[in-house]
């Protein structure tokens, strides 16, 4: 590299450092899929928001499917009891710039009041990435993670390719929430987050260049 290139690369470094600085820190929706009685969802919610919170770019809110009350009929012209609860998530769903989804695994499946949130919306979806953490028996939630990219696919999200899986997680867990052996699930948290920051930040600079249209 000549001396005219290094100091020109410099500069675009520099100049790329400064615009990363000034950029709006990005919102990331965790949505907690679980509304089982008895779940075990909030400890690895609690869990994943800590090391969410290690990232001074990301502004976190968590929306937990067991507080929204959405009928599974879809309606084009709610009643004014869904539009009231439509206006308690969508907003935030539309605020935000990429999500994690923590799921468990039920059946080979996920659950059915994280799809029932899913279909109530659609642009709120658009042009943005989708983490996953998951959880289960033997497979760790990653067979309702593989159904998950189809669904999100359809909703013109981009699914982030390495995921937090935890298979068998009730005994991994301490009583005060910590995880006994942290090394693992922090690093594969922190490739996701590092994967899930850079969608978002890609997206979101497209969309304010050329809105997506779908």
């Amino acid at each position: 590299m000549d001396i005219t290139t290094h100091e020109s690369a410099q500069v675009g470094t520099s100049s790329t450092a400064s615009s990363e600085a000034r950029a709006p820190r990005l919102r990331v929706a965790v949505i907690v899929a679980s509304n089982r009685e008895g779940r075990f969802a909030p400890v690895i919610a609690d869990w994943f928001v800590s090391r969410a919170a290690e990232h001074d770019d990301l502004d976190i809110d968590v929306i937990d499917v067991a507080g929204i009350d959405l009928p599974t009929a879809l309606s084009f012209n709610p009643s004014d009891g869904i539009k009231a609860a439509l206006a308690q998530v969508s907003p935030r769903l539309a605020a935000a710039d990429a999500f994690v989804v923590l799921t468990p695994e039920y059946n080979h499946s996920f659950p059915a009041g994280l799809k029932n949130l899913i279909d109530w919306h659609g642009s709120e979806w658009h042009a943005k990435p989708v983490g996953f953490v998951s959880y289960g028996g033997m497979s760790g939630g990653l067979r309702a993670v593989e159904q998950l990219r189809q669904v999100f696919a359809e909703m013109h999200a981009t699914t982030i390719r390495d995921t937090v899986s935890f298979h068998g997680p009730w005994s991994h867990f301490d009583e005060d929430g910590q995880h006994k052996d942290p090394s693992a699930p922090n690093t594969a948290a922190k490739a996701l987050l590092n994967q899930l920051t850079w969608w978002a930040h890609a997206l979101r600079d497209a969309k304010s260049v050329r809105p997506y249209t779908g």
